[in-house]
């Protein structure tokens, strides 16, 4: 019995191909998928821009307050350089409307003026990016955002000065290098009556605390030099 036993196994180790008695080799583990690299963080920063009407520096906030001018030449507005970046980037500030203020007309309570002022953001091409709106009343000298500097009046502010506020954002594409802010129309509502200002050239608002936030673009790669 032991005999048969023994020419039965040695029958099947004689039937068993070759390559079913080897190992398989293991399988190769797919190489790791590279990483995107990181995005660089968002960076916010005070903007540079060309101001075409100064209104002044605000006695409290030390704001710079800009005016905006009405027209259709976006090298006629406020034009704000936007810095070497990646992706879009975000143009941010306040608008203010302008008021001129009287101390008498408030004494005699004849001083009251609604004012809806409307403004764009322009790129240079012409393009809209989009438009806002800020719409403040005035009764007393408390309704005043901020008083400006360098006037004949009590204190040394000027009569203009800021009122109303509206925190506004727009987003630029990424190709945008400039943008400018321009004013499209004014109206000033009185006591006595109501005036409306499209007229090119005539300040509708004035804006502070002007921002851009984007992501900076990579410093250009320096060649290699060729031995």
């Amino acid at each position: 019995m032991r005999q048969a036993v023994t020419v039965f196994v040695l029958a099947l180790l004689v039937a068993t191909p070759i390559h079913a008695q080897t190992k398989k080799a293991p399988a190769r583990r797919p190489a790791p998928a590279r990483r995107a690299p990181t995005p660089p963080p968002l960076t916010r920063v005070p903007a540079t821009l060309v101001c075409p009407s100064e209104l002044g520096d605000g006695v409290a906030t030390r704001r710079r307050f800009c005016d905006v001018l009405t027209g259709r030449d976006p090298k006629d507005g406020i034009v704000v350089t936007i810095p070497p970046h990646v992706g879009p980037a975000t143009l941010s500030f306040e608008v203010h409307n302008r008021h001129t203020y009287s101390a008498d007309l408030v004494k005699r309570k004849i001083g009251y003026r609604h004012y809806t002022a409307t403004i764009g953001v322009l790129l240079m091409d012409g393009t809209l990016v989009d438009r806002a709106v800020v719409d403040s009343e005035f009764r007393t000298e408390k309704d005043l955002y901020d008083r400006v500097s360098g006037g004949a009046g009590p204190g040394g502010v000027k009569a203009v000065a800021p009122t109303g506020a509206e925190f506004v954002q727009f987003t630029l594409p990424e190709a945008a290098l400039e943008a400018s802010v321009l004013g499209e129309k004014l109206t000033m509502v009185r006591p006595d009556g109501t005036d409306q200002f499209t007229a090119p050239g005539r300040p509708v608002a004035t804006i502070s605390n002007v921002m851009i936030e984007y992501r900076p673009a990579p410093p250009p790669r320096t060649p290699t030099k060729k031995r």
